[in-house]
């Protein structure tokens, strides 16, 4: 059963920027990946769900009610962790949490307690819990964040660019804390980073341009491409002919060298070998269906 429904959402800012242009998704309990290059209106799609700001035009739902007829009620539910966050100096994990839990209406002073200790071992933050969270590596800091947002008990979670500039090992402990938490609950994760998606999530959608282009999920995406992706090695120079005259959906850095994937239903010519396609051609497909012109990708 779908929890969350978003119905034709459109927004424009002042500047003229049209960041939404009918967006529609609707999704159940469990991790969603939406995944998109930087620009593609994902930011301001999770600010629009966590009614930081309302809609130009459509609706959206929560459990069968109307989120901006009465904002707070989602806002009770909801557990929000944006791109950036800031924190104030000197307080440690513990104190911030305790402040951020009697802003969220904790108020029974046994309760709160009893939430923030269990959330500070739950993101494997206890043992430095009177350590001052400006001091806090960039994965400790994000696994604060997540504290933070699990506070209430969230019905819905809501986590932008969580794992930006993380490294392996932080993202490893990243990924285990969302994988516990996306099980009874709504969580959507958006990123540009593929491997997120792939590793977290059951279920996903592309966004190019303040549009969904592709929804599905991970491993039916991948199975229809299947017969259908060709790579070769090549030399720099000449990615940009291969361009001109094939379907090139993306091209990867392979050991120092270039290596072009085209999309075709048979061999695009001499050299290229079949490949069981991954999440990377899923997303570099839907992007370039959609004229999408930004880097490549690198492995």
């Amino acid at each position: 059963m779908d929890r969350l429904r978003i119905d034709h959402l459109h927004k424009t800012y002042p500047n003229g920027v049209q960041a939404l242009k009918g967006v529609s998704l609707s999704m159940p309990n469990g991790m969603f990946g939406l995944l998109g290059p930087n620009g593609a209106g994902k930011s301001s799609l999770m600010r629009t769900l966590a009614t930081l700001q309302p809609p130009d035009q459509g609706k959206l739902y929560f459990d069968g009610l109307e989120v901006f007829k009465d904002p707070v009620l989602l806002r009770r539910q909801l557990g929000y962790l944006p791109q950036d966050f800031g924190v104030y100096p000197k307080f440690s994990a513990m104190e911030l949490l305790h402040h951020l839990a009697i802003l969220k209406g904790i108020t029974n002073k046994a309760e709160r307690k009893e939430q923030v200790m269990a959330l500070l071992e739950q993101t494997n933050l206890y043992s430095v819990r009177k350590q001052s969270v400006h001091t806090f590596s960039g994965g400790m800091r994000q696994r604060f964040g997540i504290a933070q947002a699990l506070l209430g008990n969230p019905q819905l979670l809501i986590v932008d660019e969580p794992t930006a500039g993380l490294d392996p090992m932080e993202r490893n402990r990243f990924y285990e804390l969302l994988s516990g938490i996306g099980e009874n609950i709504v969580v959507i994760l958006s990123t540009h980073i593929v491997e997120d998606v792939h590793d977290l999530c059951a279920d996903m959608a592309v966004m190019s341009g303040g549009q969904i282009v592709l929804r599905g999920k991970p491993g039916t995406l991948m199975q229809e491409l299947e017969g259908r992706i060709w790579r070769k090695t090549v030399h720099r120079e000449a990615v940009a002919e291969y361009r001109r005259s094939m379907n090139v959906i993306a091209t990867r850095m392979i050991g120092g060298r270039q290596q072009v994937h085209v999309l075709s239903d048979a061999s695009p010519g001499a050299g290229f070998e079949l490949c069981h396609p991954d999440l990377e051609d899923v997303y570099f497909n839907a992007l370039t269906g959609n004229r999408y012109t930004g880097k490549e990708a690198v492995c």
